[in-house]
């Protein structure tokens, strides 16, 4: 039996010399170890050895067969790479890139609405701010008249990280910055991603999008505000739309209201995403309550302003009739197509 495997040793090893690419190795490897292979038939022929002889035999074939195995593998490698650089020193031109599809994408619906509402205030005298996802707590509670223990804080199940700082949970939290950045007068708005431990559902999620916007100018009233929002939501649905404010309690705002506008998903009749109320709240409002402004450096004895946080994801779901808020954060490319910008 050693006769035979080292005959077939230096067989293979003239053979495997001589292969000069992957297809010549494979059909080596199937020479030799296949199920009609060299290897494999003397495997299957050691029944037919005397056993004083079997365990000798059977570990000669095994060491040939390990062999044969760690020598291709080399081979594979080597060849692999020759091949790969005659690729790169040959003249002939190919695609170093992926394959890429030639179907159109589109824009998630909310990075629509938004470019489109940001459009809308240009043309209205607005700056548009970036601001910072991880902010400290002065910049999300205290700067907005919210100190550490206020009951307001309860409205907002915030995530806080390790280093102390928290994921914002509302984009009023860019206003002390962007009011000490340009002082007054000032128009500006804030788009932005925010973050809530919410109990999902048809329409609420833990990760939303939102734009402030102030203005802060002398002889400031909410008549103005009802203004720049109605004005604002004509240019978006193209129509007038059917609001109302109703009065609500935010620490940065003196006094506070919640602009509802009336559902275009169910025409005000009510369903899910509305709460079957026929009104799905848009935008919390109010004038700039004085401490927040002078927190900012504005001088209240000759400014006032007004702020508000429009729910651009909810603006979305009445623009294009998503009755699920959860779908904008599915991932879901076939949902998505329909969009186009």
């Amino acid at each position: 039996m050693t006769e035979k495997t080292a005959a077939l040793k230096k067989d293979f090893e003239m053979q495997i010399l001589a292969a000069k690419n992957t297809a010549d190795l494979e059909s080596i490897r199937v020479g030799f170890l296949g199920k009609k292979g060299f290897v494999t038939t003397l495997m299957q022929g050691l029944n037919d050895i005397p056993k004083d002889k079997k365990r000798e035999a059977g570990q000669a074939i095994n060491t040939l067969k390990q062999f044969i195995e760690e020598a291709i593998e080399n081979k594979k490698e080597e060849l692999a790479k020759l091949e790969w650089q005659k690729k790169i020193d040959s003249s002939e031109s190919y695609d170093e890139s992926l394959f890429c599809s030639s179907e159109k994408g589109s824009y998630h619906p909310i990075t629509l609405i938004q470019r489109e509402v940001e459009k809308v205030f240009e043309t209205m005298g607005f700056v548009i701010e970036n601001y910072s996802e991880i902010v400290d707590d002065y910049q999300c509670f205290e700067s907005l008249n919210i100190p550490k223990h206020h009951p307001a804080r309860d409205m907002q199940d915030t995530y806080y990280l390790s280093t102390g700082q928290l994921l914002k949970t509302h984009t009023s939290a860019a206003q002390n910055a962007i009011m000490k950045k340009y002082g007054a007068p000032l128009r500006a708005i804030f788009p932005g991603r925010c973050f809530r431990n919410e109990n999902i559902d048809a329409c609420h999620e833990n990760t939303f999008f939102q734009m402030e916007g102030i203005m802060i100018d002398e002889d400031i009233s909410i008549s103005n505000l009802i203004y720049f929002m109605k004005t604002l939501l004509s240019e978006v649905f193209g129509k007038n739309m059917d609001v109302r404010l109703r009065p609500g309690f935010f620490p940065f705002v003196e006094p506070g209201f919640e602009l509802d506008i009336k559902c275009l998903i169910c025409d005000g009749e009510g369903c899910p995403s509305c709460k079957d109320s026929g009104w799905l709240e848009l935008c919390p409002c109010g004038m700039i309550h004085p401490k927040v402004l002078e927190y900012g450096g504005i001088d209240t004895e000759k400014y006032t302003g007004f702020a508000f946080g429009l729910g651009l994801t909810r603006l979305a779901m009445m623009r294009y009739g998503v009755k699920d808020i959860r779908i904008f954060n599915s991932g879901n490319l076939k949902a998505f197509s329909q969009f186009e910008g």
